[in-house]
């Protein structure tokens, strides 16, 4: 199977040769499914309306093979066969997934966000489920592993949104919580409109060092996963905080321009993701 790109949708770990060779075909499906939903979302010249009618399509049709039946033709091939099977085999709990769509529903009616929490609910339902979905098919259940994909899943989802201001001002989306604006006296329409400031800038900086925050505790989880996955979600955590990097490099102006990463950031990711440790160690030193 060929790997997964994950070009349109960052905070999804590919099914790469990294991956258990075992559970790619289910880490794919998820991902088309996944990636399906988003494109309803945001690609295309659809209204919000027309939107929000076919992701309602699609959770029907997510049900209908949940509950064993036929779904609609429209996806049936390239998503919700695949993704029947993998339901039927690794009995995927099906909240998570309905949570994936929650999210991707939300998008296309609200636009602002007041507080960190009001945006990290956001997060639970776009980004945590992907981790404990992934984290099911690995066996893992137990509480700390699933806070700590959380706390990596919701980093990635924040690191993201930081990356991503000339992407989503022009959509309208604010995803800077407006409590951070205020303290900051930055207006949300001078982000939409991508108008470059000091506080801009500082505020920036202030929610990349919120998402390092939650990506270092999170973190430990590398050491839990066994395997080869485990070194694919060493690439991952490393990945996102590569480019917390950037953006500090270019002094969090990243109303100006999107940071991504590149061939040449490939020797850095590999041996930071061979020498990360563990809290113990790191007490140790």
């Amino acid at each position: 199977m060929p790997a997964v790109s994950i070009e349109h949708y960052e905070n999804f770990p590919v099914a790469s040769w990294l991956s258990p060779p075992a559970l790619r075909p289910a880490i794919a499906a998820i991902y088309h499914f996944a990636r399906t939903a988003d494109d309803l979302a945001d690609e295309g010249d659809a209204s919000a309306d027309e939107r929000l009618r076919d992701l309602t399509a699609y959770r029907a049709d997510l049900r209908a093979v949940a509950a064993g039946r036929p779904p609609s033709p429209r996806w049936e091939q390239r998503v919700f066969a695949p993704l029947g099977r993998v339901l039927a085999s690794f009995h995927l709990p099906v909240p998570l997934l309905e949570d994936l769509l929650d999210a991707f529903e939300q998008d296309l009616v609200k636009t602002d966000y007041a507080t960190r929490s009001e945006l990290l609910d956001y997060c639970r339902r776009s980004a945590n489920p992907i981790g404990r979905l992934l984290l099911h098919l690995y066996g893992i259940d137990d509480a700390r592993a699933l806070r700590s994909s959380d706390a990596i899943c919701s980093a990635l989802q924040l690191v993201n949104f930081w990356q991503d201001f000339t992407v989503d001002g022009p959509r309208g989306r604010l995803y800077a919580p407006r409590e951070d604006r205020q303290r900051h006296a930055v207006e949300g329409q001078d982000l939409l409109a991508l108008r470059d400031s000091p506080g801009a800038r500082a505020l920036i900086g202030e929610l990349c060092g919120w998402a390092r925050a939650l990506m270092t505790e999170g973190a430990p989880l590398v050491h839990q996963i066994p395997g080869r996955a485990g070194w694919e979600l060493r690439l991952v955590v490393q990945g996102g905080l590569r480019i917390l990097d950037k953006l500090e490099a270019m002094h969090f102006a990243a109303l100006l321009q999107r940071p991504r990463l590149g061939a040449l950031d490939a020797p850095p990711l590999l041996w930071r993701a061979l020498t990360m440790k563990t809290r113990r160690q790191e007490t140790a030193r």
